[in-house]
């Protein structure tokens, strides 16, 4: 049995898009070792007994499938997304699992016209700060971090709940 933490990278009932905003229907998301491309196995559950498909191909939703969790170890991880023909979505690399980093998270609530959120203090880097609207991943073409400054390329909707997780 592995000890393993909840990965930010679709750890959660995430939904995964194509850059056009598609679901991600078929999907393929690797693991690796971060900065490599040895490959690293995650999980299906916090028992860490029940290794996942490496690719993990994501359901007709463009979600995990099963628990809808991934699971992984305290290494650094670098995370692949393709498309159902591996052609490249996005990378994020250097990625901890949550509780083996300091991570903080930040709530915001949508006004349909605020474009631009400050944050408490700067994440990292672009590539340690995870964006979820309502519950669903935002891909990094949705919003960019400079500093202390979030802003989107356009308003998230009225009432919408906005959480950023960074290091």
């Amino acid at each position: 049995m592995a000890v393993v933490y909840l990965s930010p990278v679709g750890g959660v009932a995430a939904q995964f898009f194509n850059n056009d905003g598609t679901v991600l229907s078929g999907g393929k998301l690797y693991t690796y070792a971060a900065g490599t491309s040895t490959p690293l196995t995650s999980y299906t559950t916090n028992a860490g007994t029940i290794a996942r498909s490496n690719p993990i191909i994501l359901d007709s939703a463009g979600r995990v499938p099963g628990s809808g969790q991934i699971w992984i170890t305290s290494a650094s991880y670098k995370f692949v997304l393709n498309d159902s023909n591996d052609v490249l979505i996005a990378t994020y690399d250097n990625v901890s699992g949550v509780g083996t980093a300091s991570y903080q998270i930040q709530n915001f609530t949508g006004d349909g016209t605020t474009v631009s959120f400050t944050l408490t203090s700067a994440p990292n880097n672009e590539n340690s700060t995870f964006v979820y609207i309502n519950g669903v991943y935002q891909n990094k073409n949705t919003y960019s971090v400079s500093g202390v400054t979030l802003l989107f390329s356009e308003a998230p909707p009225t009432t919408s709940n906005i959480e950023v997780m960074f290091i």
